[in-house]
């Protein structure tokens, strides 16, 4: 991702917002190596992993379903868990392009030398109808960063039910 940024000829990016799922552990490991370029830092619902925790450590999927190489909500989850806050047309969208994610990247401890030492720029927004990451997850991380905690009343993935509130909170930082 460093690379890709360097290629870019980006001097920095605005505003990052801290994806969920194996996507957090590449995000955390890409603002340990260039995080004066990626900055603010919005942990929109979004499980933030310390040094040897991995995905399962903070995230409880009861109902994931696992062939041998790949992970995730069984077709029925997600359209009344992940995707239960979308309309009826954009839930049905969103749950037949949903991939699974592939097992290590969901398991496999994640490696961050330095990531929580460094200050960053960062809010934290929890879903409040949100199981994963957990309330008390995401006030941790909030604590740890001491930066800004935002609330909203939405399920998994805010971007779905309160697009311009979330937009709004990653503007502000």
């Amino acid at each position: 991702m460093v690379a890709a940024i360097e290629w870019l000829g980006a001097a920095s990016f605005e505003h990052a917002l801290y994806p969920a799922g194996p996507g957090a552990t590449v995000l955390a490991r890409a603002l340990e190596r260039a995080n004066e370029r990626m900055t603010p830092v919005v942990f929109a619902d979004a499980p933030a992993l310390r040094d040897g925790e991995a995905l399962p450590d903070i995230v409880k999927r009861p109902a994931a379903v696992d062939p041998e190489l790949t992970t995730g909500p069984s077709p029925q989850n997600i359209r009344t868990r992940p995707f239960a806050d979308p309309n009826p047309a954009l839930r049905t969208w969103a749950a037949e392009r949903c991939t699974r994610h592939p097992i290590t990247a969901m398991t496999a401890p994640v490696t961050l030398d330095r990531y929580w030492d460094e200050p960053r720029n960062a809010s934290v927004v929890w879903c409040k109808r949100s199981a994963n990451p957990p309330a008390a997850h995401q006030r941790h991380t909030c604590e740890w960063l001491k930066r800004r905690w935002h609330e909203l009343y939405t399920g998994r993935y805010p971007m779905q039910s309160e697009p311009a509130t979330l937009a709004r909170l990653i503007a502000e930082g």
